[in-house]
């Protein structure tokens, strides 16, 4: 009979790990604690909006492998759209010019040569100062000193949402490892990508129905509320797991052969792995969704500068404005933060200001870990000193920031680990 592998949690990170274990042959049990999947990256209709909307915006890129992979494996690699070339519009929301990042497309960056293609004023001696950023040193942050103009309008942007975190306080080996998979890559790792009608109808909807095709157990609403380890020394395994839900309790017991993916949040995996470092600092996003209708050749996607707005997207009905390391808005009041980002909006896809359309703010205080130096060394191994156990969730040591690339690929690594033939019957 196949392995059973019991994944816990299905957001992003458990949804890989029980894709990816599914393929390699076990017979999976997908247990969440909510009543849906998706974790933080999920879509849901919104009744004062009436349009559905994604529970914050996901940038991906072209080089995020794991992520496609991902999404070959579950029938939904056609869910995601972008321009043809790796182009990135901007906007200054102080003074009001817009332009386009063009990379070239290998991995010799011509395009700092091109005036038309590179960012406005400056000279291609003007980037040579960002190439620290490529070889970053355990424990410490990133120095945006005397970079000038391709700093402030080019590379802080686009880390700030690959990071969450404020670059000049961020890893700088996280930074190194961002950058040498997107930029080093050259422009054929560098694509945006958006899911074009959904995160759920991308990463979610269809990893589910792909499960429950090849016999996977679904359950949702069932909350992992203990963990129990027994056995002595190297023969300690994790031997039940106890569940609540809105029927009552219940306890799963493991077979010998039967091994676990824990892909909790954090704070969970703490309190069910004993002596369990994890992350505990966090940084918020805001995203402000406004009910509109625009042109349909209406841009996916722009960066802002120089506001309060950091990333602007557009879909049918909707535009999506996001705040990244948001913490500083928690205190705002959301009809003025509503009306600021719109304004900021407005310029920018060059509509009338006002009145403001229909919106509705969404905080997420916890969105992500703190991509810092301190918080890096918290990151967990997927293996544990268990044989039957492993660990996934973007909070794990993968090397990445809090992403879905992350998130995706620390499921599949965890996957991996327990179905190792070398680890089978150990």
């Amino acid at each position: 009979m196949p392995r059973r592998v019991i994944v816990v949690g299905a957001g992003l990170a458990g949804l890989a790990a029980a894709v990816q274990a599914q393929r390699r042959g076990a017979r999976v049990v997908l247990q969440e604690a909510a009543s849906h999947a998706g974790g933080r990256c999920r879509s849901y209709f919104d009744d004062k909006l009436g349009v559905t909307v994604d529970n914050g915006n996901h940038l991906l890129f072209s080089g995020n492998h794991a992520a496609i992979a991902y999404l070959r494996a579950i029938g939904a690699a056609d869910t995601l759209i972008g321009p043809p070339e790796p182009d990135f519009p901007f906007f200054d929301a102080a003074s009001g010019a817009a332009w386009t990042i063009r990379m070239s497309a290998g991995r010799f960056p011509r395009w700092i040569f091109d005036a038309d293609a590179r960012v406005p004023d400056t000279q291609p001696a003007d980037y040579f100062p960002i190439l620290p950023l490529f070889f970053g040193k355990p424990g410490r942050t990133v120095d945006g000193r005397g970079k000038g103009r391709v700093w402030d309008l080019l590379a802080r942007p686009m880390l700030r949402a690959m990071l969450n975190t404020e670059p000049v306080d961020a890893s700088a080996t996280m930074v190194a490892n961002v950058v040498r998979e997107t930029l080093a890559m050259g422009g054929q790792a560098c694509r945006p990508l958006i899911a074009r009608h959904g995160l759920s109808n991308a990463f979610v909807g269809p990893a589910l129905r792909h499960l429950q095709y090849g016999g996977a157990e679904i359950r949702l609403g069932s909350r992992i509320v203990g963990m129990v380890i027994s056995g002595t020394d190297s023969h300690e395994r994790v031997s039940s797991l106890a569940f609540e839900h809105a029927a009552g309790s219940h306890d799963v017991q493991l077979a010998p052969d039967d091994a676990v993916i824990l892909a909790v949040p954090p704070d969970t995996a703490r309190e069910l792995v004993p002596g369990l470092a994890a992350p505990d600092a966090y940084r918020a996003i805001a995203t402000v969704h406004f009910a509109i209708d625009l042109p349909d050749d209406t841009t996916a996607m722009m960066c802002i500068v120089n506001g309060t707005s950091d990333w602007l997207f557009t879909a049918k009905g909707r535009v999506s404005v996001t705040m990244m390391d948001a913490g500083r808005l928690l205190a705002t009041p959301r009809e003025a933060l509503a009306h600021t980002v719109w304004q900021e909006a407005a310029k920018a896809l060059r509509v009338p200001a006002v009145p403001v359309p229909p919106w509705q703010v969404v905080m997420e205080q916890r969105a992500t870990f703190a991509a810092v130096p301190s918080q890096e060394g918290l990151r967990a191994a997927t293996k544990t000193r268990w044989n039957n156990l492993t660990l996934a969730g973007d909070w794990t040591a993968t090397g990445l920031p809090a992403t879905i690339e992350g998130a995706i690929r620390s499921g599949q690594k965890a996957a991996d680990a327990l179905m190792n033939p070398s680890m089978e019957g150990r």
